[in-house]
Formats: structure tokens, sequence, C-alpha cells
């Protein structure tokens, strides 16, 4: 879960930022920077799931472990 998050979070933000540049060719009547600025918002959230996923795991695995069990 977490590195799917991060690896994410690199594709949405800069230097790489490739979802970023996507957009933006779909919509080059949009600056850039608007565009970068309107990542932010998503890039913070992801930062708060890898945070709270690092302190307590148990949230990433509840429902593999009621399936499998433990």
């Amino acid at each position: 879960m977490i590195m799917t998050i991060v690896m994410e979070m690199g594709l949405i933000h800069p230097p790489v930022g490739l979802n970023i540049f996507v957009i933006k060719n779909i919509a080059p009547d949009i600056p850039l920077r608007d565009v970068i600025w309107g990542v932010v918002p998503f890039v913070v959230l992801m930062v708060i799931a890898v945070v709270i996923l690092c302190i307590s795991p148990e949230i990433a695995t509840w429902l593999p472990d009621l399936v499998m069990g433990k």
C-alpha cells in the first residue's frame, strides 16, 4: 500500500510529474503553475496517508486478515 501511494505521489508532482504534463497537454489553455498548485492538496493528503499507514499498519492489513485469517 505504502509503495503504491508513494509511487503515485512521484507521478503527480514535479520534477517527474508525468500526470501533470498529461493534464497540461489535455488542457493547454491552463498555465502549468495552476496545474501544479491544483495537485498540491492531493500530495498533502497522500503524505498524511503514508504517515498514518506507517504509524498504524493494521489499517492496510485488516481486510486481508479478515479474508485469509491471521
